[in-house]
């Protein structure tokens, strides 16, 4: 019996039309256009307006086109599962009210939540279940409704982060195609430079909490910036070697989108050219979990059957890992 991979067979995003830009944020907090695109290389960002709108709204919009893309009934859905760090409530599941907007009844649904890993995290969970041969059609969706957790009144923080989630197909393969290879690494150390303080059962919310504003994004910009860029580039760099991928052999890399420093960084160490790496961080910013389903959303048209590519991210945990996959189909085919 040959080996089953998980192979993306098909991808769709879920994004808010408000854009909020440089200039406009500049009137809300002590910040500039230029002040952000020097330190982080963000422009703008998409934000989830309206009341009682939930990351679910994103994640809905993204099945209902995911369905519709890869020509595949709620029925045949298997599992739903929804790597996210903002869900709509602390129960029950983002995922199971996303597969209850659209339709699919004969699913298992879970969230998992490793903040801006979510996505390479999620793929080894996916490709997990696919190789038990049980599985045929599981969807895995990505992102954050980060503006619900930011503070804008702390400029350090509050022009880092949009709203956006991706959403892909992962269907079996026998072919050498799909997740090839997968490294994970969790730290404990970054409990502290990195964290929402508030709003668990370790400090439940109160008016204490609300006031000190302990509900939003805290991090240590520097710590986090430092273990980023080694962390990354180390671990696109191992898998990588146990592959045998020189940079000539890797047609994309695609990097968490949080910062354009420490995507530079990373792509100096891999010796990767730029041309070969995804970056939308200008138009996006950093949503989390999102930001690499959407840069490959965004480049599906040229993406060929069989390219090499590399993804890797770094977030809360702090948590960091790598992801070797070989596309599935040519971009150019598939509908937008």
């Amino acid at each position: 019996m040959k080996q089953l991979n998980g192979v993306i067979t098909g991808i769709t995003t879920g994004l808010p039309d408000y854009i909020l830009t440089n200039e406009e944020l500049s009137t809300i907090v002590d910040t500039s256009d230029e002040w952000i695109m020097t330190r982080v290389g963000i422009k703008e960002r998409r934000i989830l307006k309206g009341e009682a709108q939930g990351i679910s709204v994103l994640g809905t919009q993204a099945v209902d086109e995911l369905l519709v893309k890869t020509n595949t009934r709620p029925e045949e859905v298997d599992v739903v599962v929804f790597a996210t760090t903002t869900p709509d409530h602390p129960f029950p599941s983002a995922a199971s009210m996303v597969a209850e907007n659209c339709g699919i009844k004969n699913a298992f649904c879970f969230d998992m939540e490793v903040a801006c890993s979510g996505f390479v995290f999620g793929l080894e969970v996916c490709n997990s279940f696919i190789k038990t041969g049980k599985y045929k059609k599981i969807i895995l969706l990505a992102g954050d409704k980060m503006s619900s957790i930011t503070d804008y009144t702390d400029r350090t923080t509050c022009p880092l982060f949009g709203d956006a989630v991706g959403a892909v197909m992962i269907e079996p393969t026998d072919e050498v195609l799909g997740i090839l290879d997968v490294e994970l690494h969790s730290d404990g150390i970054g409990y502290e430079p990195l964290q929402m303080k508030a709003g668990g059962s370790k400090y439940p919310a109160s008016y204490e909490t609300v006031e000190r504003r302990e509900h939003t994004v805290q991090q240590d910009g520097q710590v986090v910036f430092r273990h980023a860029v080694s962390r990354m580039a180390e671990v696109s760099l191992s898998i990588m070697d146990r592959n045998n991928l020189a940079p000539e052999d890797v047609d994309w890399l695609v990097p968490h989108q949080a910062n354009i420093r420490i995507i530079d960084a990373t792509i100096q160490r891999t010796g990767l050219p730029r041309e070969k790496v995804m970056i939308n961080i200008e138009k996006y910013g950093n949503t989390s979990a999102g930001t690499i389903p959407v840069c490959l959303w965004e480049w599906e048209p040229k993406l060929r059957k069989g390219d090499n590519i590399i993804l890797t991210a770094f977030g809360a945990g702090f948590s960091w890992g790598s992801v070797y996959l070989k596309w599935g189909y040519d971009g150019e085919n598939q509908v937008k």
